[in-house]
């Protein structure tokens, strides 16, 4: 792991490496261990803060409304963290994101304050979206400027392992409170024990990024005295056509991503018309299938590694556009068989695109604005497409019926990410470090 961009790595900079990868993707873990809490328990957070026949829906509004702080948090940490350093941000991000969500589990609900506990959901979910605004740019920024450049897609989906851990563990934690407890305990506090858990998480990621350094590449662009003094302005003069390719790959990225790990929870279970006390024919299918994503997604990286980022991307977004009506097909269908195979159908296209994302996106712009770049593009495509995924798919299935809608919409998603994903460069095995980033002396030896 040199200046020079070979791979060749000392034990003490794999043990440097290793950890820098677990406190990043600890920090994802959490953001989406927040997101599948919510996701699982959003009829118990809609019957506590939004009594009335449109709870759910009122409760994935609020989901979508978090998510137009992102962009604004984008715009503080993101040249932030190029201003001042990737690991003093991470810190920060990881407290408020993690408390945010600890704070709702202790919110009182409508029977106790009325007006005001809808206010409360939506003001953590606020600062929930603004610190995340900063997180995922920043985490994969870290790891892809300490990871070797030939085994960056390896490392980067170590990032992407985190996401679906934490969407497992989100998932989990509440299927056995749901399971385990009687209907009246879970709706009146069992559906805060999943929130109130992100607190101790969030404690373990502030001490494993505390521990850190900087990235090489920014302590060798602040030792060369080349870090942007306005980011921002720097990204737009001169890196905005790189800017909108990537956030036209987000877009299938956030449609897939909140449409399958988010919102297909309450899509089955309201589709299938699971009957009370057996949802486990929905939630043992998602399980399964996020464990499998798992599985597949550091050798999926590692493939991108050997075959290039676009090859995979091109063959996720194919995969998208071929395979989502067959896989609602088979979910309509009713049973828990069909149901997994559908959900695998959805899962084959997922880990395509996420497994190699660490590794490409930031590699698309210079280091004095990777960190900018990267959460600005990334949030304001997740803004517009992401976090409205789950309201826009219960709206247009309650208002036309149609259940194959979430289908279409990851089809049309597919069909408008090819287009930037055919413009953008390959950076598989692309230093990260430019000329002007580099200094002489102790510091280059070990960057990435």
């Amino acid at each position: 792991m040199t200046a020079q961009g070979t791979d060749e790595v000392t034990p003490e900079q794999r043990s440097l490496l290793r950890r820098a990868v677990g406190a990043a993707a600890i920090g994802n873990t959490t953001e989406w261990y927040d997101f599948g809490v919510y996701a699982y328990v959003a009829s118990y957070v809609g019957q506590q803060f939004f009594p009335g026949p449109w709870g759910t829906v009122s409760t994935f509004a609020v989901f979508a409304m978090s998510f137009l702080f992102r962009p604004l948090g984008s715009l503080f940490f993101g040249p932030l963290g190029d201003r001042i350093g990737r690991q003093k941000v991470l810190a920060v991000t990881i407290l408020l994101m993690s408390g945010s969500t600890f704070v709702l589990g202790l919110l009182p609900g409508y029977d106790t304050i009325g007006i005001l506990a809808p206010m409360l959901l939506l003001l953590c979910r606020m600062l929930q979206g603004f610190s995340t605004g900063g997180e995922y740019g920043g985490a994969a920024t870290y790891i892809a400027e300490f990871a070797p450049n030939r085994k960056r897609g390896f490392y980067g989906s170590w990032l992407e392992f985190g996401t679906l851990a934490g969407f497992g563990l989100g998932a989990l934690v509440p299927t056995l409170l749901i399971l385990a407890l009687p209907e009246a305990a879970m709706e009146s506090w069992g559906w805060r024990v999943p929130f109130l858990l992100a607190g101790p998480l969030g404690l373990i990621g502030l001490y494993l990024r505390s521990k850190l350094e900087d990235t090489p590449a920014f302590k060798n662009l602040e030792a060369s005295g080349n870090v942007a003094r306005s980011p921002l302005k720097a990204l737009i003069k001169g890196h905005w056509r790189q800017l909108l390719i990537l956030m036209g790959v987000v877009v299938l990225i956030n449609v897939a991503n909140y449409t399958i790990l988010t919102y297909m929870e309450t899509y089955l279970e309201d589709t299938l018309s699971v009957p009370e006390g057996q949802e486990y024919q929905v939630l043992v299918p998602l399980l399964l299938v996020v464990a499998v994503m798992m599985v597949l997604i550091t050798p999926v990286g590692a493939l991108s590694d050997r075959v290039g980022r676009k090859p995979v991307f091109l063959s996720a977004a194919i995969c998208f556009i071929v395979l989502p009506y067959p896989a609602f097909l088979l979910i309509s269908q009713g049973t828990m068989v069909t149901t997994l195979l559908g959900l695998t159908l959805l899962g084959i296209g997922h880990v395509q695109l996420v497994g190699p994302l660490a590794a490409t996106l930031p590699a698309m712009f210079p280091t004095k604005v990777r960190y900018a770049a990267f959460s600005i593009g990334y949030n304001l495509s997740t803004a517009a497409f992401g976090g409205t995924a789950p309201l826009i798919n219960e709206s247009m299935v309650e208002i036309t019926g149609n259940s194959f809608f979430p289908g279409y919409y990851l089809m049309g998603a597919a069909l408008v990410a090819l287009v930037p994903i055919l413009l953008m460069k390959e950076t598989a095995g692309r230093p990260l470090m430019e000329e002007n980033d580099r200094t002489s002396g102790p510091q280059a030896a070990t960057s990435g």
